[in-house]
């Protein structure tokens, strides 16, 4: 009986253990499906990392932009700040000094500064700075009306200190003698300046004449330079 069963064999068993069973159709499984499954979100995830690197790209290049816009901010703060500060410094020396020659020094003998090289001598002009153009007082009140207000609006642009400094230094100047034409005699918008400043040989000015003086010469130099008031270098 054994010699029997040793001759005929056992049945047939399944394939080795690994083996993929064939479906009835014969076909070969699911493998396939499997696979473009898997590429599928492959390819998801490419465009999503090509996505986030692009839109990496593109914050950090818009960061030094960004920065510069919130680093400018401060510094024209900071520059507007200067200029309104040495124009009320200029304003307010100008101010104090007419007060003090109008009460001490007005109608009395002039004093003697440097021997008659320098004196201080109260006057009333009606003119424009250092005596001149006496019949257009008018005009020039304008014309300081006129500085004051193009100073304010240049101020809005304004990253350079040394034209806060001298853009402070007109307007502080403007302002003093605009006071007096608005408010000395002879009447609003025609009253005379007072000046006391009086070299010899030279034309009698005050110290808003000084600072209007001062301003321009150095606006004239930045200029020279090549300096503009938003902080730029040109070259010609």
């Amino acid at each position: 009986m054994a010699e029997a069963e040793r001759i005929i064999g056992t049945p047939d068993t399944p394939g080795a253990a690994g083996a993929q069973p064939e479906q009835p159709d014969g076909s070969a499984g699911p493998e396939p499906e499997r696979s473009d499954r898997s590429a599928a979100p492959q390819g998801a995830s490419d465009e999503a990392s090509e996505a986030a690197g692009a839109a990496g790209a593109s914050s950090v290049s818009g960061a030094p932009e960004a920065s510069g816009e919130a680093a400018a901010a401060p510094r024209g703060r900071r520059r507007i700040a200067v200029l309104f500060t040495v124009a009320a410094l200029a304003y307010a020396l100008d101010l104090i000094s007419k007060l003090i020659v109008v009460a001490k020094l007005e109608h009395h003998e002039p004093i003697e500064i440097i021997g008659d090289w320098l004196k201080f001598e109260a006057i009333r002009n009606a003119g424009a700075a250092f005596g001149f153009g006496e019949a257009f007082t008018i005009i020039f009140t304008v014309i300081a009306a006129a500085v004051i207000v193009v100073i304010a609006r240049l101020a809005r642009k304004l990253y350079s200190l040394p034209w806060a400094i001298a853009l402070g230094l007109l307007l502080g100047g403007a302002l003093g003698n605009l006071t007096d034409r608005i408010f000395r005699a002879p009447g609003v918008l025609e009253g005379a300046v007072v000046d006391f400043i009086a070299p010899k040989h030279f034309a009698v000015f005050n110290l808003a004449d000084s600072a209007i003086v001062c301003g321009g010469i150095l606006i004239v130099l930045l200029s020279f330079r090549g300096l503009d008031p938003d902080g730029t270098v040109h070259k010609n």
